[in-house]
């Protein structure tokens, strides 16, 4: 696959992908009681956690095509 079209790819999923993500924590955090630490340690965890499932897609985006792939 041509890296322009892989990139593209990458980032129509990274958008749809962070959207998800960002409805879904702002929910569980509407869910959550009125606890300052616990609100506190609920949004550091989410603010990272969202990086890890995206490093595969990272990866294959920036993957250098091989002999076939072009």
């Amino acid at each position: 696959m041509k890296p322009r079209i892989k990139k593209l790819i990458g980032i129509l999923i990274l958008l749809v992908g962070m959207f998800v993500y960002f409805i879904a924590a702002i929910n569980i955090a509407d869910a959550l009681p009125d606890h300052i630490v616990l609100q506190i340690g609920y949004y550091a965890i989410a603010g990272i956690i969202w990086v890890f499932p995206l490093k595969p897609l990272f990866l294959w985006i920036n993957k250098e095509p091989t002999s076939g792939d072009e």
